[in-house]
């Protein structure tokens, strides 16, 4: 597979997405062609270190027709502009999660893109549906679970962050911050699973950090099929197990659990998920059987650089993830900024079809 030049735009965040790509799982696919940000100092240092040109100015950087594509690593607020400049200019772009705070600008942009023929893709969710995600749906078949009736999913870590006039301190742009930062991957994930939601509760706390936004948050989302789903995420917990993207996901007859409990045959850290499904006996009440189990590295969450590059070629075989899928996790964080600044409940919009 002949690789795809890239240009990092946004290297605060796009530093790390550099590492993938020099050093990490991207480089059997992604070539860095370029760097750009709007500190010329720190575009330098980045162009010097990895021997790339660098650019201050998108616009310039756009005209470059050896670029085929953009790694768009900046900020969610006005992100949608940002990407149509890009598609426009014929490039085609890989972002990250959150992907927007305005829904219908998200939506339209992506849209756009599909009628142009041009790729956005971004971590979470991804294009195409993880392995993990991918055998709940086959063990909820395989073993007849019947109907998911609830969901309890948790990612903690401990940050000390200190405020810097970024939009991470911004209540605004950045909604009950560890839910819109880290519990986005799983309001992602239920949105693949389970469909448009319809209304949300959230509470939030300040405990250590320094920025003016919360440290603690907790979402709870009624789905449109009648599924409970709570989500709390954290930047106040140093337990050494960080970013495990917990699920325990009730069935009618069974329970799935991934990245849950404090034993686990995966390692800390490692970028794996490891799958439990867990079934009672109706005659036997007493008789609790874990009935699968398993490791997957196809985790939900990860950079899909290699569908990226078969996009960018043509090849969009495979591709679950819609305009109106992305835009429906967004509707629940736009829902979740409006509910913690009232009452803590909001009504989600449906998206447009």
């Amino acid at each position: 597979m002949k690789k795809v030049g890239i240009a990092i735009v946004g290297l605060n965040f796009g530093r790390h997405i550099i590492n993938q790509i020099v050093d990490g799982e991207a480089s059997e696919y992604i070539e860095l062609k370029a760097v750009c940000d709007i500190d010329e100092e720190k575009a330098k240092e980045f162009s010097a270190k990895y021997s790339v040109p660098y650019y201050t100015d998108i616009d310039e950087l756009l005209k470059e027709e050896s670029i085929l594509a953009i790694g768009l690593y900046t900020g969610p607020s006005g992100r949608a502009s940002l990407l149509e400049k890009i598609i426009d200019a014929g490039k085609d772009v890989m972002t990250t999660k959150p992907f927007e705070l305005d829904c219908d600008a998200a939506l339209a942009v992506l849209r756009k893109a599909d009628k142009l023929g041009r790729v956005i893709h971004l971590n979470s969710p991804g294009p195409c549906l993880a392995d993990d995600l991918s055998l709940v749906f086959s063990w909820a078949e395989k073993h007849d679970l019947g109907q998911a009736v609830a969901c309890q999913m948790n990612v903690w870590v401990r940050y000390n962050e200190k405020p810097d006039g970024s939009w991470l301190d911004d209540p605004k742009r950045c909604p009950v911050a560890p839910v819109f930062r880290l519990g986005i991957y799983l309001i992602n994930d239920l949105v693949s699973m389970f469909g448009e939601a319809e209304k949300v509760t959230v509470v939030s706390s300040r405990l250590f950090t320094g920025r003016p936004t919360p440290d603690q948050g907790q979402l709870t989302i009624l789905f449109k099929s009648g599924l409970i789903a709570t989500i709390f995420a954290s930047f106040c917990i140093e337990d050494g197990d960080h970013y495990q993207n917990g699920m325990t996901l009730n069935y009618e007859r069974g329970t799935i659990y991934r990245n849950v409990g404090p034993q686990r045959l995966k390692k800390a850290g490692d970028s794996k998920a490891e799958l439990y499904l867990v079934m009672g006996n109706p005659h036997e009440p007493e008789r609790r059987k874990i009935v699968e189990t398993t490791i997957v590295t196809g985790v939900s969450g990860q950079y899909q650089w290699k569908n990226f590059v078969r996009a960018v070629n043509g090849e969009r075989d495979g591709e679950v993830t819609t305009p109106e899928k992305v835009v429906a996790g967004l509707r629940i964080i736009e829902a979740m900024a409006e509910a913690s600044e009232n009452d803590g409940v909001a009504v989600v919009k449906s998206v447009e079809i």
